[in-house]
């Protein structure tokens, strides 16, 4: 799909994928795949937001991918990855 493309996980439990998103680096390279097809994202930025702030949801005329996640122990705030198709 073209345009903004967002996802949400967890940080707990056995399908733990988004637990480690605060960690990525400007720069990294995230590979995106569905039945229709593979994407590769760069990493724009890494940062704490508050759970009320779904910015990284905006249409955008640019492929881009963000992702969200719960940040442990502080539930008002999520990581919020952002980055744009290479």
């Amino acid at each position: 799909m073209d345009g903004m493309s967002g996802l949400a996980g967890i940080t707990e439990g056995v399908a733990n994928h988004f637990g480690k998103i605060h960690t990525l680096k400007t720069g990294t390279i995230i590979t995106y795949t569905t039945k229709l097809g593979t994407r590769s994202y760069t990493v724009r930025s890494v940062s704490k937001v508050l759970y009320t702030d779904t910015s990284g949801t905006c249409a955008s005329d640019e492929n881009c991918l963000t992702l969200y996640t719960c940040v442990m122990d502080q539930p008002t705030y999520r990581w919020c990855v952002q980055a744009a198709e290479i």
